[in-house]
């Protein structure tokens, strides 16, 4: 990195990548403030940024300091900024309200630097900053990416000699005044990712993750934009805190008319004590500007699959056992179930709870990761094996930061739970929670870990985590330890995938409680949620796709009755639903009629000849879907093929329906769109005359943007497949 030596008498930053600009004023030795972030400006000199930077200055009204009120990115008190402060903390009560001055500054490839002025496309930064007075040194980094997405951490330093206690490191980002309507997410167990609209308003919105874990109820990303903004119109401005913990997101209106979207961990007391010399470094804060919540997921998606760590080969279609056996595992049946797998054309088969020592039930052995002798008397081989003769790969499930009071290592080390006031936390799913900050307790799982791994051909592992942490502290003084448990299972698993190149890891916590881009950077896919009911899953994976691009979403088709809801649906809409995203099955094939394992070979046929497109198109989903129709799909990166789904999800008002519209087609060019028909056709399915038997109609996709084509007549709860290729000529 370059390095430009400040204080200096100004420093301005432009940096624009993929339609985004974001302006930095950090002159007179202060902490970065944001002059834009947004639509991109195209190119701006020096004079240019100085005007911006001035004309964002607010006038001197009101009752308020003397001064402007300057909003930094980590935004200060001292300054005048009555909101959130970035730095929450003390030194025995005293440095509670630092004043940095930026040192220096750090500049990335891919920026110019003349004089004060850094200007270029995706490109990382880091400001160093003291306040030496209250004796903290501050490294902010901020990073625009090539897909336009930004992010922001920050690490607090203690040059003092006496402790300095953290209680807050957040990040914040302005949002222009016609922001004013905010959209995140709710939900429980079962029914993840809900999305909740309401006003921006003065005032706090503020959402709280508390769980230990990122949580079923996360708002996952929170977003404010012009009222009425949907999937492909209205501005909108989003953050995610990439943090598998606890944490916050919030959004903030002063009276004074200045907005602020922001988030960071949530400490709890006590956490963050830092000696001298010791620091603190918060999570990354993801900042998504999109013109439409298709364009702000697209930035997200396309910063994932950019990663060196994105999967690069075809996700395999799977099969995990889960509501095939549950705990009766039993070899030859498991055995069977593999080879009508493999007989499906399945590539991988996951072996879910209850291979483990004294696993029969979900009160007992949980922690002891041992192969049950009583039930596989050779070990896993005989199926492991099998699997992999038949072609596939095995995947195997942990549960390795939890345990069962009834276990032999709670036994041998009751003190390796994590409690605090001289009493055990309430139990979760009869479970506790291993402190894996305790180095002995980290070490036991991780071998314990490594010698099954070592001992078989495991090419994944669901690591699930199914409980709050409660009470969670660590022994023996019982103070809170969330903090260091995040740390420490990030810690496992990047040293399992250290250990044992090639391993992949689906996140799993009681479904979709652990989403969020902190476990992304060290696992494959993560399971969007524990129903596998179409009906449920239609908005499940399209709003987890806000963050997630669908080849990281596991979506599997369940039995025909659902095990969670009790709904009954028919195989096509359970395989249309789930073909959308990491598609898989969980489901007793032995139970399985020959029309339907016929119909299932079909679909798995489907997914695999159609999976480069699913797993690397553009996200789009229609604004013309209203509560009973759902219509979304992927676009490829060319524009010349699109796959569309019509989720049919209860009776419409009006019949016959209307039209719908495709976005994210090239305007210019000229498609056919028809129907795809996998498996038993549907009898009641109402055809409209652009159907032509089959062979679909070309249209421009002006035409299909702007005009749009009459909706097919279906029942509930059906899907519909369409297949868009560009025409010749």
């Amino acid at each position: 990195m370059t390095d430009l030596p400040l204080p200096a008498p100004d420093v301005l930053v432009h940096l624009t990548a993929s339609g985004v600009s974001v302006i930095l004023d950090s002159t007179q030795g202060r902490l970065p403030a944001v002059v834009h972030w947004g639509a991109a400006l195209g190119a701006q000199s020096k004079e240019d940024l100085r005007a911006l930077s001035t004309a964002d200055v607010e006038p001197r009204e009101g009752n308020v300091v003397d001064e402007p009120v300057r909003l930094a990115i980590l935004p200060e008190h001292h300054a005048g900024w009555q909101g959130r402060p970035g730095v929450a903390g003390h030194r025995d009560g005293a440095d509670w309200s630092p004043r940095f001055q930026v040192t220096g500054l750090d500049v990335g490839p891919g920026a110019t630097v003349d004089g004060g002025l850094v200007d270029g496309g995706p490109c990382a930064l880091v400001f160093h900053a003291r306040d030496e007075v209250a004796m903290l040194d501050l490294d902010l980094e901020i990073e625009l990416l090539a897909s336009g997405l930004l992010r922001a951490r920050a690490r607090l330093t203690n040059r003092g000699d006496t402790a300095y206690t953290v209680s807050d490191l957040s990040l914040a980002m302005p949002i222009p005044s016609r922001a004013r309507e905010i959209l995140d997410f709710a939900g429980r167990w079962s029914k993840e990712r809900i999305p909740q609209r309401r006003a921006l308003v003065t005032g706090i919105h503020e959402r709280e993750g508390r769980k230990g874990r990122t949580g079923h109820d996360a708002a996952t990303i929170l977003s404010a934009g012009v009222p009425g903004f949907g999937f492909s119109r209205g501005e909108v401005w989003g953050v995610h805190v990439a943090f598998s913990g606890n944490h916050r997101h919030f959004a903030e209106r002063l009276s004074t008319d200045a907005q602020v979207i922001g988030g960071g961990e949530l400490l709890l007391p006590g956490e963050v004590r830092l000696g001298r010399d010791e620091d603190y470094s918060g999570p990354w804060l993801y900042a998504a500007y999109g013109d439409g919540l298709d364009d702000q997921a697209y930035r997200f998606h396309r910063f994932l699959r950019g990663r060196d760590t994105h999967p690069a080969r075809p996700r395999p279609v799977t099969l995990n056992v889960w509501e095939a056996v549950y705990f009766d595992h039993d070899v030859d049946r498991l055995v069977d179930l593999a080879d009508r797998a493999a007989a499906l054309g399945i590539e991988r088969f996951v072996l879910d709870d209850g291979w483990f020592r004294g696993r029969r039930d979900d009160r007992r052995g949980l922690g002891d990761w041992v192969v049950d002798e009583t039930v596989w008397p050779d070990g896993l081989s005989p199926l492991v094996d099998r699997v992999t003769r038949l072609g596939m790969e095995f995947g195997l499930w942990f549960e390795p930061e939890m345990v069962n009071e009834d276990s032999d290592v709670v036994r041998a080390h009751p003190e390796w739970v994590m409690q605090t006031g001289g009493r055990l936390p309430l139990r979760g799913r009869h479970q506790q929670v291993l402190d894996l900050a305790h180095p002995q307790a980290y070490t036991h799982v991780l071998e314990q870990m490594t010698r099954v791994l070592s001992d078989y051909d495991v090419a994944c592992i669901k690591w699930d985590h199914n409980r709050d942490l409660v009470d969670a502290g660590s022994m023996p003084t019982g103070a809170a330890g969330v903090h260091r448990q995040t740390l420490a299972a990030y810690r496992l698993m990047d040293e399992l995938k250290r250990r044992f190149p090639g391993l992949e890891i689906e996140s799993c916590s009681s479904g979709g409680g652990r989403v969020d881009l902190g476990v992304l950077e060290r696992t494959d896919r993560v399971w969007a949620s524990d129903c596998v009911d179409p009906l449920e899953r239609q908005g499940i994976n399209l709003w987890t796709m806000q963050l997630l691009p669908p080849e990281l979403v596991g979506a599997h088709v369940g039995s025909p009755v659902n095990e969670t809801t009790g709904r009954r649906h028919e195989l096509s809409f359970r395989a249309g639903t789930a073909v959308h995203g990491h598609f898989g099955i969980e489901w007793d094939l032995a139970k399985a009629s020959a029309s339907e394992i016929r119909d299932l070979v079909e679909w798995v046929a489907f997914h695999k000849a159609h999976r480069e497109l699913l797993h690397s198109g553009d996200v789009i989903r229609s604004d013309d879907s209203d509560a009973t129709l759902s219509i979304y799909g992927v676009v490829s990166a060319d524009r010349s093929e699109a796959l569309v789904f019509l989720g049919y999800l209860s009776r419409h008002d009006a019949s016959p329906r209307g039209r719908f519209t495709l976005p994210g087609l090239d305007q210019d060019k000229r498609y056919r769109i028809a129907p795809v028909v996998v498996g038993t056709p549907d009898a009641r399915l109402a055809p409209p005359s652009w159907y032509h038997d089959g062979t679909g109609i070309v249209l421009s996709g002006r035409a299909l943007a702007v005009t749009g084509l009459r909706i097919p007549g279906a029942c509930p709860e059906r899907v519909v497949v369409l297949r868009v290729q560009e025409e010749a000529g």
